[in-house]
């Protein structure tokens, strides 16, 4: 009888298939030659082998676990982790959050593994034999698979030849694991893949700068995915010639536009930019399109499909203000889609996006774009607006306030969690020219003349104070950006969509202005500042505003979806030198082109500035609506900053007229021939700290040949 005492031998395991490759690749073969134990030598301990034979079963499995992780991963997390690292926006159009990435990386590298090891343990209870055939079975799917991906790649084979070779490629790998040692032994090597691509994704990709957002030391709100589409603040200035901002030196002015010098100090200064047309539907349209005005159509989104709205809309959420154009749909800006968030989004969308990695045949959709939503456009809600006719279509608006606009635009520069375009179109310093350089208004004639002697002289010097309150606007930008934060995250543009000429016999924007003062009516400021730029560089390379859109994509990091005529400032410069203008869509002239000469700015007289004391009136003039100044007051922001009014024929046509608020000159102007108005001089009074609240004395000088003051009689 047995002894019950005696340890009981584990059951042994069925020994491994002779048709697999060995369990422990690492083991070297029992020696053929070694002499067979002698049979009088005691047996050996059954246990002992039992236990041996057992572990190398397990390290067997281990081993097959190891090949299909390594086939798994060349096959799945390679190429899909790749396509979504290259790829952020995807996560950020969906607002996917850190936390959801991961585990979408988590279930990419190890869920598609788990399937195949469950068929091969299912398949171990069948038998040797069976677990033999089901691992090569499964050894050479994946390699077939692979091979799909690989021909894609560098052969021009699709479908059905593509999967023939497949096949026969799977069937050719399955074979030589199944008889040479090496393959298997590269294949665990290679088991290590997942861990180095789910590294790559998280630490090299462009999508790290979402999963791991970097810190920016400390600056307040930093948006999550800044690194890949920073902020975009964009302000288009009106009617802003480049050269009235000039001093006499070629540089900004900054003891009269001290924030535009400020700005053009820390970004870059595109000297040589010019707007495309002298018309404002025509020129912001060239400007967010990119492409040279082609038919006279109504600046709206339907008749512009491809603008800066529809291409940064869905990555980007977008606050826009227009004043003239309607380039942003109302999916874009005024009730934008949501899409769909959450984990289970980004799963179905990983699917798809592996369907179109693996077939055999070329997606029609780029695998990168798959973060694309559909616009109200093609859901049919954006086509409930009528599409207008006339270009002039928003004209009832231009007379909304520009500061409230504006002051709208400041409400909403701050730090948001996904990127924004922040754009703005304010009609500034366009005219009517209604400000002082300190923001306080004034009223004016609408019909008062903008060119003719005397008259484009003082049309300049309103262009120039209602220039000056566009400057303290520049200036309140800076600091909203500064104090919010958004100033080195952002993108910051400011220019202008066209200037004006003031050039007498050639005022305006017309061909006549062109031809006789291009420098004036084509060449804006421009000005670029990069995200976490800090010196500012200036840029002499052929701009035209066509190029525009293409630079700032480029900048945010977006793919347009068109071809535009525009070249991005990150491309090689132009190597011509002309310049295209278009007076009327599709009819361009061209000139050449090169930084505009300021012209000499206007020698301020040297009266102006100094005390007069009123003596008996020599004479007579009519001044309207004197009553203005016996009732000033300046917390209603308005001042009589502006009078008007005639003398008698006998004073001649050039005969000077010094004007006084206070016994202190403040202008003085040339008496000029009747406008249809019947008025002979008017004055801009640019200096609002001559006024006081309450009653203000007026005066009226004329300077006689002398230099001596008339005071004139006012009524």
């Amino acid at each position: 009888m047995a002894d019950p005492a005696a340890p009981t031998p584990p059951a042994q395991p069925p020994a491994p298939d002779a048709g697999t490759s060995p369990p422990d690749a690492g083991t070297a073969a029992p020696d053929a030659g070694t002499a067979a134990p002698d049979a009088g030598t005691a047996a050996p301990d059954t246990g002992t082998s039992a236990q041996r034979r057992w572990d190398q079963g397990w390290r067997g499995e281990v081993g097959r676990l190891l090949e299909v992780a390594a086939l798994v991963g060349l096959v799945v997390t390679q190429p899909l982790l790749d396509v979504l690292g290259r790829s952020p926006d995807f996560f950020l159009f969906h607002r996917a959050d850190p936390g959801q990435i991961l585990l979408l990386v988590a279930l990419v590298a190890v869920v598609p593994t788990l399937p195949l090891v469950a068929l091969g343990a299912v398949s171990r209870l069948a038998g040797r034999t069976a677990r033999a055939i089901t691992h090569t079975a499964l050894v050479g799917l994946l390699l077939a698979a692979l091979a799909v991906q690989v021909g894609r790649h560098v052969t021009p084979l699709r479908g059905v030849p593509l999967l023939l070779v497949a096949v026969l490629a799977g069937a050719a790998g399955a074979a030589a694991h199944r008889r040479w040692r090496a393959p298997g032994r590269v294949l665990r090597l290679a088991a290590a893949g997942p861990v180095a691509f789910v590294a790559l994704f998280l630490l090299v990709s462009p999508t790290s700068a979402v999963v791991l957002p970097r810190s920016d030391g400390g600056a307040a709100g930093t948006a999550q995915g800044a690194a890949v589409h920073p902020p975009v603040v964009m302000l288009i200035l009106d009617e802003l010639p480049l050269v009235s901002l000039l001093g006499v030196d070629g540089r900004i002015d900054a003891q009269r536009f001290p924030h535009f010098a400020e700005l053009a100090g820390g970004s870059t200064w595109y000297r040589n930019a010019t707007g495309v047309s002298g018309w404002t539907p025509n020129a912001l349209p060239a400007m967010l399109t990119g492409r040279y005005p082609a038919r006279s159509v109504a600046p709206h989104y339907s008749q512009y499909p491809d603008n800066i709205f529809t291409a940064f809309g869905g990555l980007y959420d977008v606050k826009a203000q227009e004043s003239i154009t309607r380039l942003c749909p109302p999916s874009r800006c005024e009730q934008p889609i949501t899409p769909e968030q959450g984990l289970g989004v980004l799963v179905r969308q990983t699917g798809k996006l592996f369907g179109q990695i693996a077939g055999p045949t070329e997606s029609a959709v780029d695998p990168e774009d798959s973060y694309r939503e559909q616009t109200r456009a093609e859901a049919g809600l954006d086509s409930a607006e009528p599409v207008p006719d006339d270009p002039k279509f928003r004209w009832d608006s231009l007379d909304d306030n520009q500061p409230a606009r504006f002051t709208s635009f400041l409400a909403g520069l701050k730090p948001e969690p996904r990127p924004t375009l922040h754009f703005l179109h304010l009609l500034m310093p366009h005219s009517p020219w209604a400000y002082l350089p300190s923001g306080a208004r004034y009223d004016a004639p609408e019909d008062l003349p903008n060119d003719g002697a005397g008259w484009v002289d003082l049309a300049r010097q309103r262009h120039l104070a209602q220039l000056g309150y566009t400057d303290r606007l520049i200036g309140e930008t800076l600091r909203t950006l500064r104090a919010s934060g958004l100033y080195d995250q952002a993108l910051v543009v400011v220019t202008a969509d066209h200037g004006v000429s003031f050039r007498p016999g050639a005022q305006g924007r017309g061909m006549d202005a062109i031809k006789a003062a291009a420098g004036e009516v084509a060449w804006v400021p421009l000005f670029v500042k990069e995200p976490r730029q800090q010196t500012g560089r200036v840029d002499d390379r052929n701009w035209e505003h066509v190029d525009l859109l293409p630079t700032v994509a480029d900048e945010a990091g977006i793919r347009l979806p068109r071809r535009v005529d525009g070249r991005s400032a990150r491309q090689a410069p132009r190597t011509d030198s002309t310049k295209h203008f278009y007076d009327r869509p599709g009819e361009p002239i061209t000139f050449p082109g090169g930084v505009p000469t300021p012209p000499p700015p206007p020698a301020p007289h040297p009266l102006v500035g100094t005390e007069v004391r009123a003596g008996p009136a020599a004479g007579a003039a009519r001044v309207a609506d004197l009553a203005a100044f016996q009732a000033t007051d300046p917390d209603t922001g308005t001042l009589p900053a502006l009078l008007w009014g005639d003398v008698p024929e006998t004073v001649p046509d050039g005969t000077q007229l010094a004007v006084a608020v206070n016994g202190r000159i403040g202008a003085v102007v040339p008496v000029v021939p009747a406008d249809p108005g019947g008025r002979r001089f008017a004055a801009l009074l640019t200096d609002d700290r001559l006024f006081r609240a309450g009653a203000n004395t007026l005066d009226v000088y004329q300077v006689t040949g002398d230099g001596t003051l008339r005071r004139l009689a006012l009524s």
